[in-house]
This record gives structure tokens, C-alpha cells and sequence, in this order.
């Protein structure tokens, strides 16, 4: 249970509730593990409950009209989703998957939507958070719609390093990046322009690939080229 309440401390919609709040929240928790790989929830189906990652990472993402999945975003812990059809009553956006091996919280409709009618704060941490995805997922659009795929690419890094990274010393490192068509999903363009792009930025000295992990090494310069 003390874990539960930690981990709660760190979701940005429950973070300004005091801990015996927290403890009823975690009581209505369910914890569930998911493989890598493994879907969490389909696009179209009914909505029954709200996700909230604990360790691990999500792939949410959608296909177009010509069967091609289209990445939307990566989501880490502490994040939230499966909340809009909680709210509205309407079938799933997307699909949500595990990206890596994943251990999510699951509260169901019914308990979510009465801990919005005893807890007012949650709700208005729920709509700034819904506020700034829906910001985010503008720029993103902008983004993406007016460059070329060098630069929709280094706008997906960014993205990521914004989103799963963390700053040492200047430099951002994202412990483990999507795979190479996951990347190109989400930038719109080809595996193997990614592939082509990536090895560009590490010979300009921008990043450096080490396995799955990404170390992109003048994080200033590059939010500045290409977001």
C-alpha cells in the first residue's frame, strides 16, 4: 500500500491530494503487468477504466485509412491514459500497447468518476492535463506537417527527449528508444530514412546511439532546428 500511495504522490493528478486521500485512491487501484508487446486496450472498444503506467512504457497509436499504424505518442511512468472515454462515454481513440515489459494501475469507471465528484481538485488537474496534450499534440501537428522527414525526425527525438528523457549535464538521455519503425511511425516517413537520418546526426556529432539507448548531445541546438 505505501508504495501505491509513493507512486500516486508522482501522478500530476492526484499529486496535490494529502496522503490519506491517496490511500482511499490506492485502495481502488488494481496493479497489472503487461509484456512487451501485449495490448492494453484496443481502439474502438468500450471504455471501462483508467490506466496509470507505474514502471514501463506505452505506445499509443492509431491506423490510417490504408491499414498503416500511425504512432501518436510514447507514454512513461506516472502518466495516465484510457481517461476520454471515461468521460465522455465514447469508444477508445487508439490503441495502447506495451512498448516495454509494463506494470500499470487500473481503476474502473465507477470509481474514477465518483473520486471526480468527491475530489474537484483531481478533475482540474485532469482538464490542465488534457489542456497541455492537447497543445502538445498542435505543435507536434505543426511540426510534423511543415518539415522535411530530417526534420520531422529530429522533431520525434525531441519529443522523446522531452517526454521519456533526462538532463545530465546538458545532454539528454532517453534509456530506451522506440525501435526504428516505431520512430518512423510516429515521424511519418520510412525505416530506413530514420536509419539514414540517425546516422547523419551522429556524424554532425547532434546524438550518439549506444544499443537501444539514445544520448542526444546538443539538446539545445537541436530543440532549436528542429521543434
Amino acid at each position: 500500500m505505501s508504495n501505491d500511495i509513493n507512486f500516486l504522490r508522482n501522478v500530476s493528478i492526484f499529486e496535490e491530494l494529502p496522503e490519506r486521500d491517496l490511500e482511499k485512491i490506492a485502495k481502488l487501484g488494481t496493479r497489472k503487468k503487461f509484456a512487451k508487446g501485449n495490448i492494453i486496450l484496443m481502439e474502438d472498444e468500450i471504455g471501462s477504466a483508467l490506466f496509470i503506467i507505474i514502471n514501463g512504457k506505452v505506445k499509443v497509436s492509431r491506423l490510417d485509412e490504408t491499414g498503416r499504424e500511425a504512432v501518436l505518442s510514447i507514454l512513461g511512468p506516472g502518466e495516465v491514459f484510457g481517461e476520454m472515454s471515461l468521460l465522455d462515454g465514447m469508444k477508445r481513440s487508439a490503441t495502447c500497447s506495451a512498448l516495454t515489459d509494463t506494470e500499470v494501475l487500473i481503476i474502473y469507471r465507477d470509481d474514477f468518476l465518483n473520486l471526480l465528484q468527491k475530489y474537484p481538485q483531481i478533475a482540474i488537474s485532469l482538464l490542465k492535463e488534457l489542456a497541455q496534450r492537447l497543445r502538445k499534440a498542435d505543435l507536434q501537428i505543426k511540426s510534423l506537417s511543415l518539415k522535411d522527414a530530417e526534420g520531422r525526425v529530429g522533431c520525434v527525438l525531441i519529443l522523446l527527449a522531452d517526454d521519456l528523457g533526462k538532463m545530465y549535464k546538458g545532454q539528454v538521455v532517453v534509456e530506451e528508444i522506440p525501435t526504428q519503425q516505431d520512430l518512423a511511425n510516429m515521424a511519418g516517413t520510412s525505416r530506413e530514412t530514420v536509419s539514414r537520418v540517425m546516422t547523419k546526426f551522429e556524424k554532425q556529432g547532434l546524438i550518439k546511439v549506444e544499443g537501444r539507448k539514445l544520448i542526444i548531445l546538443e539538446y539545445e541546438k537541436m530543440k532549436q532546428m528542429f521543434k
